[in-house]
């Protein structure tokens, strides 16, 4: 019968254990540190390959590290075979700095950026409404700058672009008549002015591609 017994050392409840939690990434998180970073929603604008699959990538690697990802929408750029990624997130601070650290890992990425509060933003809605007052869903539709798609005995469809606040507003106008159904593309966006979206994007005319600019002398 074997008299060892385990190495000395402090009782469980003696031993020193680490301050903080480890966050939805696994990385340990300082709570007060946490504490003072305030969840925020912002844009990041993402340049990447036009190839199969990327938005998926893009989707998948927010899923897994559970980042708070409220609307993502991809499309075309100026320049043949690039696609442009605007994604609205809230997180706090260092959420937002995991997200671009983790998406620049991505190969399909080439450039991501934050956009600045001054961004020029808009979406589009569909709205389908009961149509039994067709003379205010017009009304209505005008006031918002919209556009009527479709008209039936029973329904309206309506098109609305704007920034996420008409939107909000013109959806809450349209309660009234009651809404069947709905469909958002969440937000895109570009920087103001002359600004980059993107950094090292370079400007370019759509449909063509953007070549560099070559010093001859």
């Amino acid at each position: 019968m074997s008299n060892e017994q385990g190495l000395q050392g402090p009782a469980p409840e003696d031993r020193p254990h680490p301050d903080g939690r480890r966050n939805s990434q696994g990385i340990r998180i300082d709570p007060e540190a946490e504490a003072e970073h305030e969840p925020r929603r912002t844009v990041l604008s993402a340049i990447v390959e036009h190839e199969p699959g990327v938005l998926s990538r893009v989707a998948g690697l927010a899923a897994r590290r559970q980042f708070n990802i409220e609307s993502l929408t991809v499309g075309p750029t100026t320049v043949n075979g690039h696609a442009r990624i605007t994604m609205v997130v809230e997180e706090p601070d260092p959420g937002i700095d995991q997200i671009e650290k983790q998406l620049s890992k991505l190969k399909p990425v080439i450039s991501l950026g934050e956009l600045d509060d001054d961004a020029v933003r808009a979406e589009l809605v569909l709205l389908k409404v009961r149509g039994e007052d067709p003379d205010k869903v017009h009304a209505v539709t005008e006031m918002y700058d919209g556009q009527t798609l479709d008209v039936g005995s029973e329904t309206i469809t309506v098109q609305l672009t704007g920034d996420e606040r008409k939107i909000d507003d013109a959806v809450d106008a349209f309660r009234r008549f009651g809404i069947i159904e709905i469909a958002r593309t969440g937000q895109t966006a570009l920087a103001h002015g002359s600004k980059k979206t993107v950094p090292g994007e370079e400007p370019g005319t759509s449909g063509e591609p953007t070549t560099p600019t070559t010093d001859t002398q």
